[in-house]
């Protein structure tokens, strides 16, 4: 049937079998036979339908004519326009998915990868084209983040075919860089199909998996701006490439047996072992109990059996780990439930596509070597993210291996890790025993990310593979700026406009290596976003790497300077997007900050905005004797707040017992002249006094391992919190308010006496920072009239304190802003110190 209008005029849009597609004057589209016509005329041509018949083939001149009385002229019944794509829409699907729906609504035009983001070209029916437009933002590829869609209107080109074009370099503007993703169920599914050409591959990738920053070198995202460059497609891998219906269509890292890249197993001269199956004689080797050292997506791990406790205790030893937890790779959900309580929310985190390590609590029956987490109340698990883990376990008929292996970071303590072949083999020898590596070059070094679910939400720990180099978006428009961030857990940042890049973890500013690591990550950091940063900002410290590093690295640029708290407060303000003027009550709690009177700041209350801050209330000072010492030995941070309380060093308390006589007389000497010492309000030091007031802790061989006992042991006492300690807050007229701990450390000090349990002093004292907190927000939103309270700083990694703080003030009347995005700790202090120095 015919579905033509007599004396209607219709443009072409293609010609098939027969038939014609058409539009029609009210742009409708239609299909009509070729009727009288010789032969199909070629699309773009116009056709005058009488009775329903095409009867004759017209010029654009008589279609005009034969349309006046219509008033519509020919190709005002299409449209053209074009969009500009900007934000995390490059090694996402993009262009596939902008490929499949402009066929899908019959849309001619083109799609290409420029640096400013994807810009999209279609023309066709009006109707379409706004559908089109619709589409990009609503049905976007489940990886993309889309930051902006501009589009214009276009002259019409005519056509009938959509391509996709060669990238291009030369629009300006910017684009962002995607994170590696963790293999997809479809790879997956290939990876261990017997069947399927990519069966058992360790590199199997598509679309919407596999690696991406670790192996970029440049912008647009591309094959040859990776280091998949050295391996040439084979003919079946670039059929896919180029097929626009394959999931792996422009697939930068698409890889096959036949094209690379390969494994390979090595002893520590370099000499291939186990040549005919590498990863079989690699589960060999850890089912034996040995060590080895394995490269991933952005370094080397080292890896073993994790429930074999001489495999673990020899790793610990050789890698001079102390007591710092390991963490430890699963097989799969099913082992992770036998090993720890899993939440849904939890479960979604470890399974998810960025797949970090997420601290989760242990279960009592857990069969794991005791050295894999001394003394933790949480395991820190992983499930594979890439096909080369999975493998690791074996495919269903393999020989059984370990279902979870330790798989800590390649390197020596405080080094960053190992990302060359050659270098793991000198730095890791004395470590491993042999050397599981593949051929693709990592262009950027990543450590795996850690982080845990409290109170409905993630809080990260640190951030790295998986979350790097996600952008945050700026609540307020910025210069081109360069955050140096901080010197433990460093980070760095660059800015522009209304976005901040930070870098992945970097590591402690404690040697050259890291320090070298830094200057380039900042470069490449630099590379991908197109910032050139006119001005660069750093922590107030005079004495901070990072800091001095910022002036190294000035080149005349201006430093700005900006205090450790209040960057830390801002770095939440700016993830939740508080505007220029709000203020907030800002509770900054960590270990060690510089303060601008002298003293190691860490127990801060700040009324703060993005220009200033004041100090409303603070921790009461204690002495800090011999910095780093008492950091170490928080018996001497205990001893130092039985003496601000006047509480006598009884022989029987644990922490006095602890002390080394000659050491305890030597302080009681610093304590009493003040010869020494620097006054601290510090947050994290009280956490510390208390784990070696109550026998917890008394010595620490990692950062917080005294806190995170502490907390372990709180979570287990929950009837302690009903009866919690108290701090006494003294008012003061021409500074901050002091929150003295003196009552509560007598008050531990006789608990502790009495034989009360250590778990239930434990769950007192959170209690009690509980309750200050909520009582000094109260106090402050009596003098400010303001509702709105920011948790920062590292105590706040704390998830038992997160939890029921946030429970309290919200109970109280506040909004609660707690880090979600960025860690509380220095790891995401480089966001505070953009948003400050843009300000000031």
């Amino acid at each position: 049937m015919c579905l033509g209008i007599p004396g209607q005029v219709v443009e072409i849009v293609d010609g098939f079998a027969g038939q014609l597609a058409l539009v029609d004057v009210e742009g409708a589209r239609r299909r009509v036979n070729v009727g009288m016509l010789d032969a199909p005329p070629a699309p773009g041509a116009w056709v005058l339908i009488h009775l329903g018949f095409a009867v004759e083939v017209i010029d654009a001149v008589q279609a005009g004519r034969a349309m006046e009385g219509l008033e519509l002229v020919g190709r005002a019944r299409r449209l053209r326009r074009r969009f500009t794509v900007s934000g995390l829409v490059q090694g996402v699907g993009f262009r596939p998915f902008a490929y499949a729906t402009a066929a899908d609504l019959a849309l001619a035009g083109s799609v290409a990868n420029t640096a400013r983001g994807v810009t999209i070209e279609v023309e066709g029916e009006p109707d379409a084209v706004h559908e089109y437009g619709r589409r990009l933002r609503a049905d976007a590829p489940p990886l993309a983040m889309i930051a902006d869609v501009g589009e214009e209107e276009i002259p019409v080109q005519g056509g009938t075919g959509f391509t996709i074009e060669a990238s291009r370099d030369d629009v300006p503007g910017r684009t962002l860089a995607s994170p590696d993703v963790a293999s997809c169920a479809d790879c997956l599914r290939e990876l261990r199909d017997p069947g399927d050409r990519r069966y058992g591959h360790p590199f199997v990738t598509c679309t919407n998996c596999g690696p991406r920053f670790t192996i970029i070198t440049a912008l647009p995202y591309d094959r040859d701006a990776t280091t998949m460059a050295g391996f040439p497609m084979c003919a079946a891998c670039r059929r896919e490439y180029e097929d626009p219906a394959d999931r792996r269509f422009h697939a930068q890292p698409i890889a096959c047996p036949d094209c690379g890249p390969r494994l390979e197993l090595v002893d520590a001269t370099g000499t291939p072992i186990g040549a005919d199956d590498p990863m079989r004689a690699c589960r060999r080797l850890l089912a034996a109990g040995e060590i080895v050292a394995i490269k991933g997506l952005g370094g080397y791990h080292l890896a073993c059996d994790a429930r074999n406790p001489a495999a673990v205790a020899e790793l610990r030893r050789r890698k001079q780990r102390g007591g710092k937890p390991f963490a430890i790779m699963v097989a799969d959900l099913d082992v992770a439930r036998r090993l720890v309580t899993l939440t849904e929310g939890e479960e979604r985190l470890l399974a998810g596509t960025r797949r970090p390590i997420v601290l989760l609590p242990r279960r009592d029956d857990a069969r794991l070597a005791p050295e894999v987490a001394p003394d933790n109340p949480d395991l820190g698990l992983m499930l594979p993210y890439t096909p080369l883990h999975v493998l690791l376990f074996g495919l269903p008929g393999d020989p059984a291996g370990p279902d979870a292996l330790v798989l800590t970071s390649g390197n020596l303590a405080g080094e960053p890790i190992v990302t060359d072949d050659a270098e793991a083999l000198t730095r890791l020898g004395p470590l491993a025993g042999a050397w599981l590596r593949h051929d693709r070059p990592i262009r950027v070094p990543a450590d795996d990310s850690v982080s845990r679910y409290v109170a409905g939400a993630e809080l990260p720990v640190r951030r790295s593979r998986g979350y790097a180099p996600l952008p945050v978006a700026l609540p307020f428009e910025v210069g081109p700026m360069l955050a140096a961030g901080a010197d433990l857990k460093n980070t760095c940042a660059v800015a522009d406009g209304r976005y901040a890049w930070l870098s992945q973890h970097i590591g402690d500013m404690d040697d050259l290596a890291t320090i070298d690591a830094l200057t380039a990550t900042e470069r490449h950091l630099e590379e991908l976003t197109g910032v050139r940063p006119a001005v660069v900002v750093a922590d107030l410290h005079p004495e901070y790497r990072s800091g001095q590093w910022a002036r190294r690295h000035a080149a005349g640029r201006p430093v700005r300077l900006v205090q450790h708290h209040h960057a830390h407060v801002a770095a939440v303000m700016a993830e939740h997007g508080l505007g220029p003027d709000e203020q907030v009550i800002g509770f900054a709690f960590d270990g060690t900050g510089y303060g601008p009177d002298g003293a190691v700041w860490g127990g801060e209350v700040l009324i703060a905005d993005y220009k200033s801050y004041r100090r409303a209330a603070r921790l009461g000072y204690v002495p800090l004797a011999g910095g780093d010492a008492s950091v170490r030995r928080p018996y001497r941070m205990a001893l130092a707040h039985l003496a601000a309380a006047c509480v006598p060093w009884h022989p029987d308390l644990p922490a006095v017992r602890a002390c080394p006589p000659a050491e305890r007389d030597l302080l009681a000497r610093q304590f009493g002249t003040g010869a020494g010492c620097v006054p601290t309000s510090s947050m994290g030091r009280l956490f510390d006094a208390v784990s070696s007031l109550a026998g917890v802790r008394h010595m620490i061989e990692y950062e917080a391992e005294a806190a995170i006992v502490l907390e372990g042991l709180a979570r287990g006492a929950p009837a302690g919190r009903d009866h919690p300690y108290g701090f006494e807050v003294c008012p003061s007229p021409d500074g901050p308010d002091v929150a003295d701990a003196g009552p509560m450390i007598r008050q531990i000090a006789k608990d502790v006496l009495g034989g009360v349990p250590p778990a239930v002093v434990a769950a007192r004292f959170h209690a009690a920072v509980t309750t200050l907190i909520a009582d000094l927000a109260e106090h402050c939103r009596s003098q400010t009239g303001l509702d709105v309270v920011a948790l920062a700083g590292g105590v706040f990694q704390n998830a038992l304190l997160v939890a029921a703080a946030e429970r309290l003030l919200t109970d109280r009347g506040f909004t609660v802003l707690r880090p979600r995005l960025l860690p509380p700790n220095d790891g995401g202090i480089a966001l505070g110190q953009l948003v400050i120095g843009a300000s000031i």
